[in-house]
């Protein structure tokens, strides 16, 4: 890997609180890491041929998609027009839709297949600063098909400049073949699945939907727990439709981040900050469902929980693959400041995923660059359908 020095720069580096802005800014890397980020003024002598003059243009940290469902097949187009004419979410899952039809398709898909798909929605997030992104299985919902899912996210990175974190979503969904038997299918998961998951070390994660319509806290904690026994982190899909007390759920097994969390109680954004869980917001499905009740955000921030800001990219609910108006969304349907949305998809973002090497602009992190055309950072959150993205670095290298 190449020392390169990006100069005449200004940068938001997120470190520490607010943006943390620097004006005269200059960026080293060696190896692929920084080695310095700060005032071009104060920085030591580093030597070396490959130097970039940035014009003055602003650098943040590569972004970060902290929770998506990527890696799918088909389309879910006629259920957008069912819910169009007045059909709700709760209806389509009930009527056989929903996550089951992307079930089908992917388990018609080869796994090539699932790759020739989804790599097209992994370059429109790609082309607009994103270097790391959560992917989730969940449409197979049976091991060879969950695996196979994780299989295609992971091949992702071989063949993109990309870090891609996974999460397995194996109680996603009912299958078909479960005829409706919740706690035999939740044993699957926990006994044969988590097992071989870790086994082949295919997720970073396990995720849970949470909810009326999917699996109950008990069925909940049960898989947790499957997952701490085989040294997996966990997440929650929590609090969604109602209030399940997931957040409260998910905190007291100390999850990377609670997600969704529309019905989420005082109680439960209480114990989501005693845990230091990260409460992820998905402005794209509140928007794609015309959702009327918001997130808890005032709650959140008095007890300074951490907020991120995730597209949800997925076939149902939020087929969305623009970071950048996914915090527009954050913005204008959640009321987030410009500075809730920066760190939200960055320094926020990586603590959903339970990294400490990326996020931010400091010494030490991984060269994640995003080099932008804008003169003030708000300009990332304003605009709508437009990408001033100049050029990304992934572990120092053009990406």
């Amino acid at each position: 890997m190449r020392d390169v020095l990006w100069s005449n720069a200004r940068l938001a580096t997120m470190a520490g609180g607010g943006l943390g802005i620097i004006t005269d800014g200059a960026i080293a890397a060696r190896g692929g890491k920084i080695v310095y980020a700060g005032s071009a003024s104060a920085m030591p002598p580093f030597d070396v041929a490959d130097r970039i003059d940035c014009e003055g243009r602003w650098i943040t940290p590569g972004l970060i998609d902290c929770h998506t469902h990527l890696v799918y097949a088909g389309t879910r187009a006629r259920e957008f027009e069912a819910r169009l004419k007045g059909a709700t979410y709760e209806e389509i899952a009930r009527a056989g839709g929903g996550i089951l039809s992307t079930v089908e398709s992917v388990r018609a898909a080869s796994e090539q297949e699932l790759i020739r798909q989804s790599v097209r929605r992994l370059d429109a997030l790609l082309s607009e600063g994103v270097c790391t992104l959560e992917i989730k299985s969940g449409y197979g919902l049976s091991l060879a098909e969950e695996m196979k899912q994780l299989r295609a996210a992971r091949a992702l990175a071989d063949r993109r400049k990309v870090d891609v974190s996974t999460t397995f979503l194996g109680a996603h969904s009912l299958p078909p073949e479960a005829n409706g038997n919740k706690d035999t299918y939740v044993d699957l998961v926990c006994n044969e699945m988590i097992p071989a998951v870790a086994r082949e070390t295919l997720a970073d994660a396990v995720d849970v939907f949470c909810e009326n319509i999917a699996f109950s806290p008990a069925h909940t904690a049960q898989i947790f727990g499957a997952a701490r026994r085989h040294g997996l982190k966990v997440k929650l899909h929590a609090d969604q439709l109602s209030n399940s007390q997931g957040a409260a759920l998910a905190a007291r097994y100390g999850a990377a981040s609670a997600d969704h969390l529309e019905h989420t109680d005082e109680s439960g954004v209480r114990a989501m900050a005693d845990a230091g869980t990260v409460a992820v917001l998905m402005p794209g499905a509140f928007y794609f469902l015309r959702e009327t009740k918001l997130p808890p955000i005032e709650l959140l921030r008095k007890h300074n929980v951490p907020i991120a800001v995730a597209t949800d990219c997925n076939p149902g609910t939020s087929p969305l693959t623009s970071i950048l108006l996914c915090m527009n969304m954050g913005a204008t349907c959640f009321w987030l400041t410009v500075e809730e949305c920066l760190r939200g998809v960055t320094c926020n973002a990586a603590r959903a995923l339970g990294r400490d090497d990326i996020g931010t602009l400091e010494a030490g992190k991984r060269c994640d660059l995003a080099i932008w055309d804008i003169e003030e950072p708000a300009e990332l959150v304003y605009r709508m359908g437009y990408n001033p993205l100049h050029r990304r670095v992934f572990g120092g290298e053009d990406a």
